[in-house]
């Protein structure tokens, strides 16, 4: 593992909890009201400019990767500056025009858990694969959130993920209560204590 990679792996860490998954805390820190996004959107050059934008409100002029879980990526990092394109962002995360053999490494394709973050550690993006979401948080207030949701939406809250994105996930049944009541406990709309 390269310095770089160690110092992102670092980074991640004081932000997330690497070994839990959800609907138990992934956020060490962060308890703002969460924002739930998909998980299919977050590892595509047009979730590039809303990671960015994020990173910049809180003063990070790059955004670190960690491959939390996946496929043979597990461990991969890498940081980009804020002043990337959404170009840049999928030739380091996506895979050519013609996807081979040599694309399974993508981090598209093969990663089941990523975190997301900043040197600030004031903000992150934890996704999860499995699940199809991926879950924000670090904004600096309730008008900073709503204006990011607005601008880079579909997003939806706790209840709203429960409601409607989720179901399918478990077969179109009804989300388990446990699973339910851990998801509105960790991210619904009361700050953790």
């Amino acid at each position: 593992m390269t310095s770089n990679q160690e110092a992102v792996r670092a980074r991640a860490a004081a932000v997330f909890d690497l070994d839990a998954r959800l609907p138990a805390q992934v956020f060490r820190d962060l308890g703002d009201e969460a924002v739930f996004c998909g998980f299919d959107t977050l590892l595509t050059p047009e979730a590039w400019p809303a990671l960015a934008a994020l990173a910049a409100v809180h003063g990070d002029r790059q955004v670190d990767l960690l491959v939390v879980e996946g496929y043979g990526v597990t461990g991969a990092a890498l940081s980009l500056p804020v002043r990337a394109t959404p170009d840049e962002y999928w030739a380091q995360v996506g895979f050519g025009p013609d996807p081979g053999p040599e694309d399974l490494e993508s981090i598209t394709i093969a990663a089941q858990a990523v975190a997301l973050t900043g040197p600030s550690g004031r903000w992150g993006c934890w996704g999860e694969r499995d699940l199809e979401v991926a879950i924000v948080r670090g904004f600096p207030d309730q008008a900073a959130r709503a204006e990011w949701r607005a601008r880079y939406g579909p997003c939806v809250d706790a209840a709203g993920a429960l409601a409607s994105w989720l179901p399918p996930v478990f077969g179109s049944r009804p989300v388990p209560d446990a699973y339910a009541h851990g998801l509105t406990t960790n991210y619904g709309t009361s700050p953790r204590s």
